[in-house]
């Protein structure tokens, strides 16, 4: 295999194998509608996309010579485009987009008939049953039972109509034997019936409380009774049923309140959103900084523990040379290991705070064996400005109120609590319900004579002459009436209305309360930043004193004026200063990140883009420099 072929091999393999990571990474969470015609397409279920859990090639890019080397721009572009929690957050918007779906399409459907029942029927006047069914007898269907299995759904408050139009058919074939107790009308002790039946509706329902619906229904009969005038014989007929609530659960803002809660609801989702990249960003930067911290810190103890080794050397050779006892050597070691025990510590506390940043930019965490063997260099270091340039507290105090997306969030949600109170509202009043319906029949069959009667020429004929009756309106029906609902007591009502509100009040007092815990968040990170400044001055100024102090002492023991209990003493305070100074560092960092969290500023301030979060992928590339800086601690 010659060197080109090999390389081009290569290549496509190395291309094979990173285009499933690309293309999941690439891939929208949105659900694919499904394709089809206007008939199969309701039918089909939407085709969910499976969950991203490969990371983005930026954390692949930045990884070099087993390193992670991060500024706190890379550790945050790494989070907004792997972090799980973020993931998480962005199916919300997209959940809420079909929850507004679902509400538009209105309340719980109404229940279908059940098939026993339609096989079970017969047209008023048609055949010997049916006869006998129009003059009042009851007799002669032994063995048949009606039953229904409608259900009934329930919920505080009007139901919202069904705002989609429903379609309903059934179609039914029966062969019924019918033995009669009293053989008067039918001629026949034993009636045998050949039955089809078709009925078929469609629904509609109107946010304002009405509802339509326009049913069919078609019996043709064939039976065994000689006294049949239309034997076979059809029954068509159309109809139209109106129903109005006329108070409760009239309205359309009543019956569209569920609709206007899910629109809300949906053009307040990036809030939620933006909520839940805040406190991403914020841990990630918190977690950066403290790593940045302990970084320095073991490069502090590594130094003083070469310190304290190189002053061990200078003592054991003393104590060779006569003019050391041998208790300054053992006071030396000692100081040395304090010194290697204090590293350990921090390396450890360097170590977890490296894990826990690795979970916080990636979707896989410690489970990628590449990402659990690189170690974290952070390339950006604390520095603290010469002022904090604050505007005034009630500047913050006011941007807080009007940016700070969880305090918008409880507002939108009061909204949705008042808008949702309306059904119990509504719900306290009586039910009065108007109906309007207007039918129309047909019959139609074989004449027979029997006993010298014949049927009436209009209903000789087929199908074609009962729909032609039915559309000739020869045998209508009208009907209009109305019904109500009374409770005597109307407690459950009233109960109902009562919790409502009172929970709207709590929802209010605790928006109210967070508002004011808002402007004390405000003010306590004011003060937070101010003490974390003044506390590193002064842990600066003891560390320089402290550097002083030993750079005196061991020019002293230089010179034979000091022990090495005191050099020792004095390199244990020097240590523990460079300590205090940069957890002061910390400090302050953690604190800045605080307040630009507590006033609804973190994302402005780090100039992230919502819209790159939700995609899960930033434009910016990363800011790694061409030439690293030195390198990282060698033990861990």
């Amino acid at each position: 295999m010659t060197d080109t072929l090999r390389k081009a091999l290569a290549v496509a393999l190395s291309f094979i194998s990173c285009t499933p990571v690309w293309a999941q990474q690439q891939m929208s969470i949105d659900p694919v509608r499904p394709q089809a015609d206007i008939f199969r397409r309701p039918y089909l279920a939407p085709e969910v996309p499976p969950v991203r859990l490969n990371n983005s090639g930026r954390l692949a890019d930045l990884i070099r010579g087993g390193n992670l080397y991060l500024t706190a721009n890379d550790a945050v572009s790494l989070a907004l485009e792997n972090n799980i929690d973020i993931e998480v957050a962005r199916y919300n918007p997209v959940m809420l987009a079909w929850r507004l779906e679902r509400s538009e399409a209105g309340g719980a459907l109404p229940g279908v008939p059940s098939a026993s029942s339609q096989a079970s029927s017969n047209t008023a006047g048609q055949g010997v049953l049916g006869s006998q069914q129009a003059a009042g007898i009851t007799g002669g269907n032994n063995g048949v039972v009606r039953s229904s299995t409608n259900a009934t759904v329930t919920q505080i408050g009007p139901v919202t109509q069904t705002l989609d139009p429903i379609f309903q058919e059934s179609t039914t074939f029966s062969h019924r034997s019918l033995p009669q107790s009293n053989a008067t009308g039918s001629a026949v002790q034993v009636i045998v019936q050949n039955q089809r039946s078709y009925s078929g509706s469609l629904q509609y329902g109107f946010v304002f409380g009405g509802a339509i619906t326009v049913s069919y229904n078609d019996r043709y009969l064939n039976e065994n009774a000689p006294t049949d005038v239309l034997n076979p014989s059809v029954a068509p007929s159309l109809a139209f049923n109106l129903t109005q609530n006329l108070l409760n659960g009239f309205g359309s803002k009543v019956g569209g309140r569920n609709i206007e809660i899910a629109k809300i609801n949906f053009n307040t989702s990036d809030l939620t959103f933006r909520t839940q990249v805040i406190r991403v960003v914020a841990n990630v930067l918190n977690a950066y900084y403290s790593l940045a911290g302990d970084f320095d810190d073991v490069k502090s103890k590594q130094t003083a523990l070469e310190t304290a080794q190189k002053f061990l050397s200078e003592t054991q050779r003393r104590l060779d040379l006569g003019s050391s006892a041998q208790l300054d050597v053992t006071t030396a070691r000692n100081q040395a290991a304090i010194a290697t025990q204090a590293l350990v510590n921090s390396q450890v506390t360097l170590a977890q705070q490296e894990v826990q940043l690795k979970n916080l930019i990636s979707r896989t965490g410690l489970g990628d064996k590449a990402l659990e063997s690189v170690h974290i260099v952070p390339l950006d270091r604390i520095t603290i400005p010469d002022s904090d340039n604050l505007p005034p507290l009630q500047d913050l105090v006011k941007r807080t109120l009007t940016t700070r997306t969880d305090l918008l969030s409880e507002q939108t949600s009061l909204k949705t609590a008042e808008v949702s109170s309306l059904g119990t509202r509504n719900g306290v009043l009586p039910t009065i319900q108007l109906q309007a319906s207007r039918s129309t029949s047909g019959l139609a069959g074989a004449p027979r004579l029997v006993r010298g009667v014949t049927a009436d020429p209009r209903f000789a004929g087929g199908i074609g002459t009962g729909l032609e009756q039915v559309f000739a309106q020869n045998f209508p029906t009208e009907t209009i009436g109305g019904g109500g609902r009374f409770s005597v007591q109307n407690r459950q009502a009233q109960a109902d209305y009562g919790i409502d509100q009172l929970s709207l009040r709590q929802q209010q007092l605790t928006t109210t309360k967070d508002m004011n815990q808002a402007q004390v968040d405000v003010m306590n990170a004011v003060v937070a930043i101010r003490q974390a400044r003044a506390r590193y001055d002064a842990a600066a100024q003891n560390r320089i004193l402290q550097e002083k102090l030993y750079d005196a002492e061991q020019k002293k023991y230089a010179a034979g004026e000091s022990t090495t209990y005191n050099v020792t003493q004095q390199l244990r305070d020097f240590t523990n200063a460079q300590a205090s100074e940069l957890a002061a560092l910390v400090t302050y960092q953690n604190a800045r990140t605080n307040i630009d969290q507590v006033t609804g500023a973190i994302l402005e301030n780090n100039h992230i883009s919502i819209g790159e979060a939700q995609s899960g992928k930033v434009a910016q590339p990363s800011s790694l420099p061409a030439a690293l800086p030195g390198n990282p601690p060698a033990s861990r």
